[in-house]
């Protein structure tokens, strides 16, 4: 079972109306003709129902009505539709009360009002389309949406069916980065699209499939300038490439590999400069290593210098220093030319200076959770590379980073092991002891249980303990010999961390994969 990609989730930001970006703003520009409409609005309606949803609608459908008729009518005369225009305007923020009901939305749906709203989005003022996006957002709110999965999935289902995502997209070439309403109408565009992946996650796929929202993206992370929307543009990418091998390839094809390795060489030698920016950094790197899951996008990486940044990141010592490690991890599993690249720049001797814990100090990664992602991800980094390095001059090179320093790594290496095995203890422990007490869980609960508490890890150093052992290197087998009998271990208790891993291999790359990675992890039983 193979837990490295899975720390590759990206979790999903808690959003409000008062963020940095527009708390700043200035409020003595708030239309408050507008807001007393809003307020006017939420006052006169007391109870939503069937019947004052039907009210609110028709109410709209009227308006738009009369707005198309003004507009047909005198198209060279805007003083003559404008009227029609702010009545309209007043009846799209009156549509807002729906998300105090969700529960309504298929009513809203059987209504045929989703086609209404949608066309607005092609409306000639841009503030209507404004107002509509404003709208979409409000309506798919996650915290509208939360617990309300069947009308929320009515609603999604009826907007992808009316081409909302294609609209939406449409609609964002026409929105200013300097004005601050269409700045505000591109962030809400860019959230009613993850919340309709959150409550729809193929939406993922469609609206790459559908849309140039891609290149978007990517135009949008190319800027310089850090803003609001270029964080959000870099999470939004990232969610969309996190679940979907496609979307992983198309971006690829799209030269995405060169623009993310653009983006995040910005941070090479500077740290972002507020927690904002930090996050767009993670973002980023997010971006990075889901493209390097599809091999051509591990090939793309190397032939756009992506090892030699990394490792450049790293010497550095800046705030991407762990996130540099994560994108060579991801690089190298499973694809030998990186792991070459790597020992041939002397990435081998900057990796081991942070194995052995020569790790740059900085206010995140004084963080004890900091420090163990970056040893996780450090000793997934060896194992890859002992994956993939099956022989020659490079092989002995990697192996003797082992003997040099009177054995420093085999210590630190013997160390982790000792700590994840107990916690690994620990928890087994813990389960033991809930099943006394009458909560039974079966097996896969409890190997996964046993993944969180650190499995994973030490199965992976024991891994590499095996590559070692296999070496029939005598000092690297006089050390772990010694260093297991001081810890009152043998032999065996190496061969029964690898025979679990062994008995857990998924096929997910398929059976031939499957039992080839067995095979390894079998000789390594054996060896010991």
């Amino acid at each position: 079972m193979d837990n490295k990609n899975s720390r590759n989730y990206i979790p999903k930001r808690k959003r409000d109306e008062d963020s940095d970006e527009f708390e700043n703003g200035d409020f003595d520009n708030v239309d408050l003709s507008l807001l007393e409409a809003v307020e006017k609005s939420h006052n006169s309606i007391e109870v939503l129902d069937l019947k004052t949803l039907k009210k609110i609608v028709l109410s709209f459908e009227r308006r738009l009505k009369d707005n198309i008729e003004a507009r047909l009518k005198y198209p060279d005369q805007p003083e003559r539709f404008a009227d029609s225009e702010i009545e309209l305007h007043e009846e799209i923020e009156k549509l807002k009360i729906l998300a105090g009901g969700p529960e309504l939305y298929p009513e809203l749906v059987n209504l045929n009002t989703v086609q209404s709203i949608l066309g607005l989005l092609g409306h000639d003022n841009t503030d209507i389309a404004i107002d509509v996006v404003g709208l979409l957002q409000d309506l798919t709110d996650e915290d509208v949406l939360e617990d309300n999965d069947e009308p929320a999935k009515i609603l999604v289902d009826s907007l992808v069916e009316n081409n909302a995502l294609e609209l939406l997209v449409q609609n964002l070439s026409r929105l200013s980065e300097t004005d601050p309403d269409e700045m505000t109408a591109i962030y809400n565009t860019l959230a009613t699209i993850e919340n309709m992946v959150e409550v729809k996650p193929a939406v993922a796929e469609l609206v790459c499939e559908r849309t140039k929202l891609l290149r978007w993206l990517l135009a949008k992370i190319k800027v310089r300038e850090f803003d609001g929307n270029k964080q959000y543009a870099s999470e939004l990418l990232a969610i969309l490439l996190q679940n979907s091998t496609a979307n992983q390839k198309r971006l690829g094809q799209m030269n995405g590999v060169d623009v993310v390795l653009q983006a995040v060489s910005f941070y090479k030698s500077r740290d972002p400069k507020s927690t904002d920016e930090e996050e767009m950094v993670e973002n980023l790197f997010d971006c990075l290593c889901c493209l390097l899951m599809p091999v051509e996008n591990k090939e793309r990486f190397m032939k756009a210098e992506g090892v030699e940044l990394m490792i450049i990141i790293m010497k550095q010592k800046k705030l991407a220093y762990a996130s540099a490690i994560r994108a060579l991890d991801f690089a190298m599993t499973k694809y030998l030319p990186a792991c070459e690249r790597f020992v041939d720049v002397l990435g081998l001797k900057t990796a081991f200076a942070a194995f052995t814990g020569k790790i740059p100090s900085t206010k995140k990664n004084k963080k004890e959770s900091y420090q163990e992602e970056l040893e996780e991800r450090l000793i997934s980094l060896i194992a890859s590379l002992f994956g993939g390095i099956k022989r020659g001059s490079r092989r002995e090179r990697l192996l003797s980073k082992f003997v040099e320093n009177e054995c420093e790594k085999i210590d630190r290496l013997m160390e982790l092991y000792i700590r994840y095995s107990d916690r690994v203890k620990a928890e087994t422990e813990r389960m033991d002891q809930l099943e006394l007490d009458d909560l039974e869980m079966d097996e896969d609960e409890r190997y996964n249980r046993k993944l969180e508490s650190g499995l994973y890890t030490l199965q992976l150093i024991a891994v590499i303990l095996g590559h070692l052992w296999s070496s029939e290197h005598p000092r690297i087998r006089a050390r772990i010999e010694l260093l297991l009998k001081q810890q009152k271990l043998t032999r065996k208790d190496v061969q029964d961390i690898l025979q679990e891993y062994h008995d857990n291999i998924g096929d997910v790359d398929g059976p031939e994969e499957k039992e080839q990675a067995q095979a390894k992890i079998q000789k390594f039983i054996s060896s010991f």
